[in-house]
């Protein structure tokens, strides 16, 4: 077998994004679009399976994601998923005004199956076991867990599901998830028992950083903090936690990402990541998605930057 093409592929429906401050009243989201624009900004050569809906597949976005070099194949969806996100002092309310289609398996093609990882991204369980006769077995596989652990409430509120096993659980190396996407009263020690062996576990939770938990022999859990690099400014906190997933998959395979950043620090990948995430939040949409130098300048001063409000 020759050496891959690709190396990473991302899969999932593009989600609209309800706003107000768009002339089309939304913008071009879901974690595939910002896995995608992260893994190629910093460097990566990446591929993308995106479902859109007839809006979608015009939007400017897709051609930031192909000037950074992603090569898109986009599935035609009669209805994509549409979200309207208000950041409140309690929190994110979301409402769903459109739930979307399943993403059906297309023509893959031949050299991104070849692929050293798959991003499997889904923002409304979109993505269905089928899925997993797509991925090849010797892949590095992640998954961004709470685009299957949302539904459509029938007021249009997003309700959080009861975390449960799925193939597609059963084949990831690396899981995201927020720790405000798992429902009220699930303990984490449950949680860790639906994920296979040596899997590990990317609890973010938002500018309190996360932990990364990891499935040891015997079912112990081993667990690895690290802490938010502050923004600058924050604006848009929409697509942190797909970002940070994306570069955490990147600085997996692809650890010289992080050699010039803290060579001999245990959770360089993580901070790597956390970096990363840090300049999403400082622009609308995808716009705050950041190439590898300007990673490992932030991480070179990120204890003196301190974050201002917009």
């Amino acid at each position: 077998m020759g050496v891959p093409t690709i190396d990473v592929v991302h899969v999932g429906s593009a989600a609209r994004d309800l706003t107000d401050d768009d002339p089309r009243g939304w913008r071009l989201g879901g974690g595939v679009s910002y896995g995608a624009l992260t893994t190629a900004r910093l460097g990566l050569r990446t591929a993308a399976i995106v479902g859109v809906d007839w809006l979608a597949a015009s939007a400017s976005e897709l051609d930031l994601l192909r000037m950074a070099g992603v090569e898109l194949l986009l599935v035609e969806l009669d209805e994509g998923p549409v979200f309207r996100n208000l950041e409140t002092p309690k929190g994110r309310v979301q409402t769903w005004p459109a739930r979307g289609r399943p993403l059906p398996v297309p023509d893959v093609p031949s050299p991104w199956r070849g692929a050293l990882a798959w991003s499997l991204v889904p923002v409304a369980s979109e993505i269905g076991d089928a899925w997993a006769s797509v991925v090849p077995e010797n892949a590095f596989i992640s998954l961004a867990w709470q685009g299957l652990l949302r539904e459509q409430g029938p007021d249009q509120l997003t309700q959080r599901l009861v975390p449960r096993r799925s193939l597609l659980l059963d084949m990831a190396d690396l899981v995201g998830v927020s720790r405000h996407d798992l429902a009220p009263g699930i303990r984490l020690s449950a949680v860790m028992r639906l994920l296979r062996g040596s899997a590990q576990l990317a609890l973010t939770d938002g500018y309190d950083g996360g932990r990364l938990l990891t499935v040891m022999p015997g079912g112990q859990t081993s667990s690895r903090p690290w802490a938010a690099v502050p923004p600058e400014r924050i604006v848009d906190p929409t697509g942190a936690g797909d970002v940070f997933l994306a570069a955490l998959l990147a600085a997996i395979i692809r650890p010289d990402l992080t050699s010039h950043a803290r060579p001999a620090h245990p959770v360089a990948d993580l901070a790597f990541a956390a970096a990363v995430a840090s300049f999403v939040v400082e622009a609308p949409g995808m716009a705050g998605v950041p190439d590898h130098a300007a990673v490992l300048a932030r991480l070179a001063t990120a204890d003196r930057v301190e974050p201002s409000l917009d």
